[in-house]
């Protein structure tokens, strides 16, 4: 049963607090309110009145409601309250699964500083109180931050809840101002299967009226139930060693013997290989010179180890053809990430035209594909890449 609820009661509360200093500051409270949607669970049926063992409720909406009492209540969190005597634990709230994020990058953000640019960082959340809330590190002054940074969070329920995104920008001293704010359902991940989002930011998740631009966030997401069976699981554990399988089960069953392995524990995928990366060509390039051409070559840098590599330069062109491969070793594949830059050479200096970034998941589960991808910070353009993923072996710290 699920009933809307309203309640604006207008109280004026007096905090006396006191400080170290041992001076009292009184603080009024005042303009509470709350509106949302309650929902009653009558279970588990039985045959003696009133019928049901216990109520559980639970706020199914949300409306305007401060986080920490929202998390008390808020879906899938549940109060339960005994009707008749019996044990009722299987009806408290049980994590389910775990959502594995990666939060790669964000383009075009708002710029909040009258000089200089924003310094951007994002705090991430499934619920959201303090010991659930992650936080990346701060980009400084820049409108495009590349973070390439891991999060996990425990999943309760997969129908209903959603991970949420807020990029804000660093105020030093003064509270950081929000840039914007996305969210990406849980229910739309099918369990063992990375997916890759461009989530848009908006001022509000609640009132979608905000056409202004405030630029968008990229995000690979990885649910994994637990005790998943029939491929469901963390496909980066598929191609373990059969040693390593072998080591695992047993420490698995000397945990169970010692009863230690009631809560998952958190291992470590380590994925080496090398990445061959084929620079095909490039399409629609803007004009760089006062000719209306191009001299583009590209720049291949690996994020996290600073390999680099760099293509030749092809003379006035705006649709170049490079074909030429170059070869990365790469020590941890699941955290690193290739960047294409395109530069115009001239004599005297060098042009920016454009960039493209890719993280290793795709390559790394499906070993070879060629893409077109579009040239961010450039008005057109598109990058033709194939790559090519030989790994060397899968390992749990």
């Amino acid at each position: 049963m699920e009933l809307e609820m309203n309640w604006d009661g207008n109280p004026s509360i007096i905090l006396d607090i006191k400080t170290r200093l041992g001076v009292s500051l009184p603080v009024q409270v005042k303009d509470i309110g709350f509106t949302g949607i309650f929902r009653l669970i009558f279970k588990p049926l039985v045959a003696e009145l009133p019928c049901f063992g216990a109520v559980s409720y639970s706020l199914r909406k949300k409306g305007t409601i401060r986080d920490a009492i929202e998390d008390s209540i808020m879906w899938p969190v549940r109060k339960i309250v005994p009707i008749l005597p019996g044990d009722y634990s299987d009806l408290e709230l049980k994590p389910v699964g775990v959502v594995e994020v990666k939060l790669v990058q964000a383009k075009e953000l708002t710029n909040k500083d009258l000089i200089g640019k924003s310094d951007p960082f994002a705090v991430l959340y499934v619920r959201p109180t303090r010991d659930k809330t992650k936080t990346s590190k701060m980009i400084s002054n820049q409108l495009n931050p590349i973070w390439n940074e891991h999060f996990e969070f425990i999943v309760e329920d997969k129908s209903t809840q959603h991970l949420t995104i807020k990029i804000f920008d660093d105020e030093g001293l003064q509270a950081a101002e929000l840039i914007g704010c996305a969210q990406f359902p849980l229910k739309d991940l099918e369990p063992g299967k990375v997916k890759d989002v461009w989530l848009k930011l908006v001022k509000d998740l609640e009132v979608q009226r905000d056409s202004k631009n405030r630029g968008q966030v990229q995000v690979e997401l990885l649910y994994c139930p637990f005790g998943a069976e029939n491929g469901a699981a963390n496909p980066f554990t598929a191609s373990m060693t059969s040693l390593e399988k072998v080591l695992k089960s047993g420490e698995n069953s000397h945990e169970a013997e010692n009863g230690t392995s009631l809560t998952p524990k958190r291992k470590e995928v380590i994925v080496r290989g090398v990445l061959s990366v084929t620079v095909i060509s490039a399409d629609d390039l803007p004009a760089a010179d006062f000719s209306g051409k191009s001299d583009p070559y590209v720049i291949l840098t690996m994020k996290k180890s600073h390999n680099k590599n760099k293509t030749r330069v092809v003379n006035e062109s705006l649709n170049p053809v490079w074909n030429q491969t170059f070869d990365f070793l790469v020590e941890d594949g699941l955290h690193e990430m290739l960047m294409l830059e395109v530069w115009d050479h001239d004599t005297f200096g060098k042009d920016y035209m454009g960039r493209c970034i890719m993280t290793l998941t795709r390559v790394i589960l499906e070993g070879e594909y060629r893409d077109s991808i579009p040239l961010d910070g450039a008005k057109k353009g598109t990058l033709n890449v194939s790559l090519k993923w030989s790994p060397q072996h899968v390992y749990r710290d």
